[in-house]
């Protein structure tokens, strides 16, 4: 079993609603059944939602209490981001997943992408998870 984020398997639960489904996750994972995670809904955010990004840092920052995630109006929605974080981490820890595709440019699950590593992501790999980013 394969942990990816929910929005390349086709759930709408992106910032703006929609999903990013890629057929890559499929066909790599072929018979192989996939947790959908979505931290952003695990943190409690609602969707459609207001864009976030990272503030003074990426994930590993935020995890270390040295940067923020806020939305596009200045709201602070770090703890969001960190509860999500945790909740996926523990739904993938139940499963005993050792990898995970993640949606890039995402400042949870995005994970090196413009020297970018999103919350969820910084989490995942202080834990061991190997992740591959997908567009």
């Amino acid at each position: 079993m394969v942990a990816a984020s929910a929005c390349l398997l086709g759930y709408n639960c992106r910032y703006d609603g929609k999903s990013k489904k890629s057929a890559v996750v499929f066909k790599r994972k072929a018979g192989q059944r996939i947790l959908p995670i979505c931290p952003e809904q695990l943190g409690g955010l609602a969707t459609p939602r207001d864009p976030s990004i990272l503030v003074d840092g990426d994930g590993f920052d935020v995890l270390d209490g040295n940067a923020r995630v806020v939305n596009i109006h200045g709201i602070n929605n770090t703890k969001a981001f960190v509860d999500g974080a945790y909740a996926a981490l523990n739904r993938i820890k139940a499963h005993n997943i050792k990898f995970c595709f993640l949606k890039d440019k995402s400042p949870s699950c995005g994970v090196g992408t413009g020297g970018m590593t999103g919350v969820t992501a910084a989490l995942l790999i202080r834990q061991g998870i190997k992740i591959e980013e997908i567009s």
